[in-house]
């Protein structure tokens, strides 16, 4: 296990890198490089598994990027700061977020979106700075995920993609918000911001789906229905706010209908969370007419085209995407943060699994086999 330094140099520690899509993670020690300007070094005390890590692990459709350190759901210490960074100092306690909010681009400013123009979703497996990474091997670059990478020991993020939070916080929970939490919560609460007696079909019972449920609760939904194969999610969602369950494979029909006769002709609300575009339209047609809204979450491996009738938007309804809950990791975050701190929100209960680094791959393969909510993955083995 790696100490941190007095100075930033270049550090050497563990780190789960993917060599190839799909394959076993391999702990490697790696170097990683000293922040840059408007960088901070984190040094990673607890990250998550969050589906979009497996997708992207198991996914050939960007081979030029490996090997890799994946993970984005994270909670740790700032270790050392770069040049020009004045908002964090070494010791800080943060989360890390897989977009930024630079604060002077036409969408930070517009304060009707959170797609920074400087700092959204990096897809280049570099750092948003220099279009470089900050991991090695041997001398080799190893790319980054997300721009976090927090399968590693050490990190290295902008730190306008860092959040920081309170040193009580309870790291080994609080970095559920660095995503899978926030982007449910933020789903009902900001993109569809559901009303009170609304009713509201749920399309994945997952970590995402059941943060979604508690935003519906908590806003006062009268009706909230779980649709999932699993009917273990069913006990799992009451505690989030399910009021009825649909297992798609006990149905004669099509869930459609079955949304509609238990909605008097359609819910007011519908939400992908499984990442599978064939659904978005079963969750536009669950909807109704006139005002009905449909909110898609999931991130798809195959077929990224959503098809519908036109008909269905004709009749008044209306299909919404949402990334990241639609929330501003540096404004917003926080006030998640004070709801958890304050007990207003549930996110302990989402956590089926805590395990050391040393089995990351387990975990892997528990969130690839869809037999759990979150592992939490505790990088120091003490």
């Amino acid at each position: 296990m790696s100490s941190p330094v007095n100075s930033p140099a270049v550090i050497t520690c563990k780190a789960a890198v993917a060599w190839a899509p799909g394959e076993p993670l391999v702990l490697e020690e790696v170097a990683v490089e000293p922040p840059k300007p408007m960088e901070i070094r984190i040094k990673v005390v607890c990250t998550s598994i969050c589906r979009s890590d497996v997708t992207q692990w198991e996914s050939k459709a960007q081979p030029d990027l490996f090997p890799r350190i994946f993970g984005h759901e994270a909670s740790g210490i700032v270790e050392s700061v770069g040049e020009g960074v004045t908002e964090f100092e070494v010791g800080d306690y943060v989360l890390t977020v897989f977009i930024g909010e630079c604060g002077t681009c036409k969408h930070c400013v517009s304060g009707k979106s959170n797609m920074c123009q400087k700092l959204g979703l990096e897809r280049k497996g570099l750092m948003h700075t220099d279009q470089k990474t900050r991991f090695s091997i041997k001398g080799k670059p190893v790319y980054h995920y997300c721009a976090v990478s927090s399968f590693s020991e050490y990190t290295v993020v902008h730190s306008n993609c860092a959040v920081k939070i309170s040193s009580s916080a309870s790291m080994d929970r609080i970095c559920l918000l660095s995503c899978g939490v926030s982007a449910g919560l933020g789903a009902a609460w900001k993109v569809a911001d559901i009303s009170k007696g609304s009713t509201v079909v749920i399309f994945g019972l997952g970590t995402v789906g059941l943060s979604v449920a508690q935003g519906a609760k908590i806003r006062g939904a009268s009706k909230i229905i779980g649709v999932d194969t699993n009917p273990e999610k069913y006990e799992k969602g009451k505690a989030f706010g399910i009021t009825d369950f649909i297992n798609p494979d006990e149905c004669s029909e099509p869930i459609q209908q079955i949304v509609k006769k238990m909605t008097d002709g359609g819910a007011d609300y519908s939400f992908e969370c499984v990442g599978d575009t064939g659904i978005v339209s079963t969750a536009l047609q669950s909807c109704c007419d006139g005002w009905g809204l449909t909110v898609t979450l999931g991130v798809p491996k195959v077929k990224p085209e959503v098809s519908a009738h036109y008909a269905v938007l004709l009749s008044g309804r209306t299909l919404k995407g949402s990334l990241f809950g639609g929330w501003r990791p540096k404004s917003d975050l926080p006030l998640l943060v004070d709801k958890y701190m304050n007990k207003e929100i549930e996110v302990d209960e989402l956590v089926t699994h805590d395990m050391p680094f040393s089995r990351i791959n387990e975990a892997l393969n528990l969130m690839r086999e869809r037999k759990c909510l979150r592992c939490v993955i505790h990088m120091s083995e003490q």
